[in-house]
């Protein structure tokens, strides 16, 4: 009797996971040459880890300052693991195969898809080539940008570089920076009242959090509102809202505090919209957030966890999954059956979905920030902090995660590495194999709220 065996296929959900996992355990290889560090050795299996995860995860969590613990070859690693990262592995993969001459196959579009959160499969070919062009010119249009603030300050060659570097990394919402030349870990603080800096770099965090899809219907519709998806009417309102509201609240209650008084009027304007902006996935900083009050810090906390959009650079629950959740609120105090947007009835199956996404993030920050405040002993508003800055992969902390123990930086990698994957897709990866069920038990009702 002939053994019939059945080739198994991989999901798309466990295509994306294992890729990524992938990427990070060469990118840690890479990072662990003797030539990657500036000092000769290379470094440690849990800091190569570590650095890894958060470039391909676009966090910008480190355990080393950037620039001066990584030689020229290892920031060159941490730089391409960035451009991976935000593109998506698979975007990257599907380029190579179309650059080889080969043809996408079904199953190939179908991981495409769900990668980059495309509502059809359709057209995803050109989709994909239009987001590589496009990502390569605003990245060097970036660059461009940036160098009349960088080359004054660090010659031709370097500013260059570094212009490059903080390009790709704040339009991949990464938060890596090179500015620890001047000072460790002092991220972008010197350029708190330099138009230029801030202004380029947000503009390239809020361009690379707004999503693909919201470019392509940008690009076909120019002005004509009407003619947008939802999605991206949704995605546009909400990001307008979290960019203003914070940026208010930052000025008027944080940045007019005594303690800031030094500040000019420039200087404020430009550190509230910063922090509105880079909070949202980035990790940048222009100021010491450790002068933020308790309610600044919380704010910012929960804009981390949000994060920016579907299908695109940014991480977090993201702003259709928050504008979903306020939409079925309002129909249940409405007393509809269905969610309303723009006109339009959302599934009910996309309100659980929304629902669960919620339920994940918020288990997951809070069972990580308890895990880091009681292991490292520190308050819980700075463990809770650097919880939401990896879970949302923003990169931004308190704390400081270079004095973390084994076990903290564990949980952060866990954390960076389901909050750019997906929470969802790792459950999905894992229970793609699961039958669907064919029956539906009894129903009885439950008293909520």
């Amino acid at each position: 009797m002939k053994a019939v065996y059945r080739k198994k296929r991989l999901s798309s959900s466990q295509i994306i996971m294992l890729s990524f996992m992938g990427v990070i355990l060469l990118g840690s290889i890479l990072l662990m040459l003797p030539w990657s560090t500036q000092q000769a050795g290379g470094a440690s299996f849990l800091d190569a880890l570590f650095t890894a995860t958060s470039a391909t995860c676009v966090t910008g969590l480190v355990t080393h300052d950037t620039a001066t613990y990584w030689s020229v070859f290892g920031k060159a690693v941490i730089l391409c693991l960035i451009q991976i990262g935000g593109l998506g592995v698979i975007t990257i993969a599907i380029l190579i195969t179309r650059l080889s001459g080969r043809k996408i196959n079904l199953m190939q579009r179908s991981t495409m898809q769900e990668a980059i959160a495309a509502p059809q499969m359709g057209g995803i070919v050109r989709l994909t080539n239009y987001i590589f062009k496009t990502v390569l010119l605003i990245e060097a249009l970036g660059a461009v940008a940036l160098m009349p603030g960088m080359i004054p300050q660090f010659g031709v060659a370097k500013g260059i570089w570094y212009s490059v570097f903080h390009s790709v990394s704040a339009f991949c919402n990464a938060g890596f920076d090179l500015m620890g030349i001047r000072k460790q870990y002092s991220s972008l603080t010197a350029f708190s009242a330099d138009p230029c800096i801030n202004l380029v770099i947000m503009l390239l965090i809020i361009v690379g959090g707004i999503g693909f899809l919201t470019w392509d219907d940008m690009k076909r519709n120019k002005w004509h509102l009407r003619r947008y998806r939802m999605q991206s009417k949704v995605i546009l309102v909400v990001t307008a809202i979290l960019l203003v509201l914070p940026a208010i609240y930052f000025y008027c209650c944080e940045f007019g505090r005594p303690e800031w008084e030094s500040m000019t009027l420039q200087e404020r304007v430009f550190s509230a919209m910063f922090q509105s902006v880079t909070a949202r996935t980035a990790g940048f900083n222009t100021v010491d957030l450790t002068q933020l009050t308790e309610s600044g810090q919380m704010i910012m906390i929960l804009l981390m966890l949000i994060g920016g959009s579907p299908g695109s650079t940014a991480g977090g629950m993201k702003t259709t999954t928050l504008a979903v959740l306020i939409a079925t609120a309002i129909a249940v105090f409405k007393r509809r059956p269905n969610a309303h947007i723009f006109g339009r009835r959302i599934p009910n199956d996309t309100a659980h979905y929304a629902a669960t996404v919620l339920m994940m993030y918020l288990t997951l920050f809070l069972a990580g920030g308890i895990f880091i405040g009681y292991v490292e002993g520190i308050p819980m508003i700075s463990a809770l902090f650097e919880a939401a800055s990896a879970i949302g992969t923003v990169g931004l902390s308190l704390s400081g995660t270079p004095t973390f123990g084994t076990a903290s930086k564990l949980v952060l990698i866990v954390l960076m590495f389901m909050g750019r994957v997906g929470g969802m897709t790792i459950v999905y990866a894992a229970l793609s194999r699961k039958k669907p069920y064919v029956s539906e038990l009894p129903q009885e009702k439950i008293m909520v709220g």
